[in-house]
Order: C-alpha cells, then sequence, then structure tokens
C-alpha cells in the first residue's frame, strides 16, 4: 500500500493534458461483447478500472490486449461465463455488463457491483427496463440472474434521470428486435459516445444527447476502431487545481462545451478563463476570490463529480459559500477530512457550508472515494507544509498519471509505500 505526498503552496504553471474519460471507458469496453468482429478503442485512460475491465473480457474467452492507450479487443470467442465474484465486485461500472452480456447472448449473471460508497445507487432503473425488453430478473446470493427467450423493442420511460441505466438499456436493445424508444434518457457526453461506438458497430440509434433515444434492433454488430472522447472530470479537476495555485495553467484535450457549468462558476468567483477548440487557459492566483453556492444537478448541470474538488477550491473564497449535492446524498465525506486540514465547514442535510477564507494546513488525510481523493489532491496543493494521504486506490480508478501530470506542472508530489504500523492503523479505523 502507498501514500501519496505533497509539499503544498508551489504555484502550478504549464500545460497539462487530458486522458480518455472513465465514464465513456467502463461503458465502451462492455459494449465490445456486442460485436461478433475485432473492436479498437482509442485513447483509453491508464486506470485500474480500464485494467479490471480488459481481464473481464478475458474471463469470459476473448482476446483483450491493452497497449499505449489502445485497447484491440476480439469478442468473436467469447461465451456467457457467469460472472458471480472476484474482479467484477470490484468494479461500480461492472453493471454495464448485464447490458452487453443480455444483448448478446440472451443470459448473464453478474455479481452486484462495487467501486465506490457513495450511499445507494439502485439499479432498479436498469432492471425495469431489462423487463420491459422481455429480460427474466433474479437476485440470488449477491448476484443478478438475467435470462431471456428473447429481446424485443419496448418503451421504457426512467422514473429518475440515469446515466447507467440510459447506457445499459441501449447496450441491451441494440440486438433487440423492432424499436426501442428510451425516454427521460439522461443526456450526458459519455452517452453520446457510447452510442457513436454501437453506430460505428452497425447499431441504429437517433437521439443520443437527448431526452428521448430511439433504437432500432439489428441482427449483428461488426468490429470498428473508436476514439474515446476527453474526460470532462479530470479537466475539470485540473481547472479547479489552476483556479486555486496557477500562474497560468492550460488544459489540453478537452471538449470546453462539456464543462460550461465549471466556467461559469469559476468565472463568477472571478478566476480568469479562456477557451479555445480543444484548450481551457485558466489564469490564477487572483488576490480574492467571491464565495459562490454550487448546487449539483444532471448534465448540463454542474456535475457532481466535481463537486467535491470544488469545495477545496472554495476555502479559498471571501464569504460564504454553500455546495448542494442533489444526485449523491452521502458525498460529504471530504469534509472532515478539509476540516483536519484548517478548513472552516460543516454539512448540513444535503449541502456544504463553507466560511472563508482559510489557510489550509498539512495533514494526515484519507480519501473515501474517487472525487474525494481529487479533492484532496487540490486541498494538499494549496496547503502550508506536507499532506499525506491515502486511499490511493480509489484516485487511481479515475485519474491516470496523476503525479507525473502535476509534477508537470511545476507542484511537488511523490508516492510512499506505508509503513507496517501505518497499514495497521488504517486498518483499525
Amino acid at each position: 500500500m502507498e501514500k501519496l505526498k505533497i509539499a503544498g503552496g508551489y504555484s502550478l504553471k504549464g500545460t497539462v493534458g487530458v486522458s480518455g474519460a472513465k465514464n465513456s471507458a467502463v461503458a465502451l469496453i462492455p459494449a465490445t461483447i456486442l460485436a461478433e468482429s475485432p473492436v479498437i478503442i482509442e485513447g483509453l485512460p491508464d486506470i485500474s478500472d480500464v485494467h479490471i475491465l480488459r481481464a473481464l473480457l478475458e474471463e469470459i474467452g476473448g482476446k483483450a490486449a491493452f497497449e499505449d492507450g489502445e485497447m484491440h479487443v476480439d469478442p468473436s470467442t467469447m461465451i456467457s461465463m457467469p460472472l458471480p465474484n472476484g474482479k467484477v465486485k470490484k468494479l461500480r461500472a461492472s453493471y454495464y455488463l448485464m447490458g452487453a452480456m443480455l444483448g448478446r447472448f440472451k443470459k448473464a449473471v453478474i455479481g452486484l457491483p462495487g467501486g465506490c460508497h457513495l450511499g445507494p445507487r439502485p439499479i432498479d432503473q436498469h432492471i425495469k427496463g431489462f423487463e420491459a425488453l422481455g429480460a427474466q430478473i433474479t437476485n440470488e446470493q449477491g448476484a443478478i440472474y438475467l435470462r431471456a427467450d428473447e429481446l424485443k423493442g419496448a418503451r421504457i420511460y426512467l422514473d429518475v434521470v440515469s446515466v447507467g441505466a440510459t447506457i445499459n438499456i441501449m447496450l441491451a436493445a441494440v440486438l433487440a428486435k423492432g424499436q426501442t424508444i428510451i425516454e427521460n434518457a439522461a443526456k450526458e457526453p459519455e452517452i453520446i459516445d457510447v452510442a457513436t461506438l454501437l453506430s460505428s458497430m452497425g447499431a441504429k440509434i437517433k437521439g443520443a444527447g437527448t431526452d428521448v433515444i430511439r433504437i432500432d434492433g439489428v441482427e449483428k454488430l461488426h468490429g470498428c476502431r473508436h476514439s474515446i472522447i476527453p474526460d470532462r472530470i479530470e479537466a475539470g479537476t485540473y481547472m479547479i487545481i489552476g483556479a486555486s495555485m496557477g500562474k497560468e495553467v492550460i488544459i489540453d484535450n478537452v471538449i470546453p462545451l462539456h464543462l460550461e457549468s465549471l466556467i461559469a462558476k469559476l468565472r463568477e468567483m472571478g478566476i480568469h478563463v479562456e477557451t479555445s477548440n480543444d484548450q481551457i487557459m485558466i489564469v490564477g492566483i487572483q488576490k480574492e476570490l467571491k464565495a459562490v453556492d454550487v448546487k449539483t444537478l444532471v448534465y448540463p448541470g454542474f456535475p457532481t463529480d466535481l463537486q467535491q474538488p470544488m469545495t477545496a477550491l472554495l476555502t479559498k473564497a471571501t464569504g460564504t459559500s454553500v455546495v448542494t449535492d442533489t444526485i449523491y446524498s452521502a458525498r460529504f465525506k471530504h469534509i472532515d477530512e478539509l476540516r483536519r486540514m484548517n478548513a472552516n465547514m460543516k454539512v448540513e442535510g444535503r449541502s456544504a457550508i463553507i466560511s472563508g477564507p482559510s489557510r489550509l494546513q498539512g495533514a494526515k488525510v484519507k480519501a473515501s472515494d474517487l472525487r474525494a481523493g481529487a479533492c484532496l489532491v487540490a486541498a494538499g496543493l494549496m496547503a502550508e507544509g506536507i499532506t499525506e494521504i491515502t486511499g490511493l486506490e480509489h484516485i487511481d480508478r479515475g485519474y491516470s498519471q496523476l503525479e507525473e501530470k502535476l509534477n508537470g506542472l511545476g507542484a511537488t508530489v511523490w508516492r510512499e509505500k506505508l509503513s507496517e504500523k501505518e497499514i495497521e492503523q488504517l486498518q483499525n479505523l
């Protein structure tokens, strides 16, 4: 086990490149199961979720090689292997294997997913969609069993706007007979990315990116080459870091349209932001930043995945900021950790109330989930002295080459092995 150490207080300058989108990758890789010939996905991030999914494709008999951001998948030899345990449980997005395997094999057994502990993330909307398409579903000993004689198109209204359910139903519906209509669909860029891959494989999908998606089932899908979109959450994290400590930070390989809600908030705080086709420039270190209120919403609103890093930046703002998370109620575990670093904040219901400005101090803190980890990295860069972050397995799920990218901007960040005593203390927490 390792810890990340950050010597804070250094001003940052330079260009940082954004990797492929984690939230696309975890759906694009399972989608390759639906093809009958090889699929190549380029630009994938080098993160643990991608490596786990590659291994799972091999577990069900496929061939999958991953090198320099490019994954080659030959799905022709895949079989409908049950995946009740093991790697599948390490991955929150393993539920996409349900839609893909149901679509191709008309049956699947998938262990209930793991990943970050963000409170209940029910898959009832996914199951409702699969049942509408004609699948029978049971939950036995922590695994979901799916089976269908055949899948038939249906009209499905999602009670809750869900990215996971929208993508999963798309995966199951592309090979179903007849037309499927998903109403109240999520509109995230990652959904468009998955639809683009499926269309390149021969699927017939209209309306991805709007709240009504129409899918006309086809008999089979073929291989193709696909380039993943850049990760808007990683880009947003570096924008927030640039705003907090950057003289001039350029975020490269980004689609500014995907980050309009964050750009607007940073400008409201008084930060200078410039955009071009595929770059965003942040000129930070303003004398005084204004407090702002942030409310997370489904896309194109402010992303819940940037709520936590944003709370770190708001410790620099003068006045009281309120951050409300309408998506995940349990997403405030980072607040106690920031308070260890001398932040003045408290949680009330679904909101965090931040009073600033505070001078953050380096401390020993623990990442409870992926974006809490990003928040603590941002806070560590701002703090005086050394910050030690444990729980790196969460951060490694979503940020590729984190230390190299930060050190390239002039930060001082490194990893150290945890001593046996430190491991013991963590396990007792």
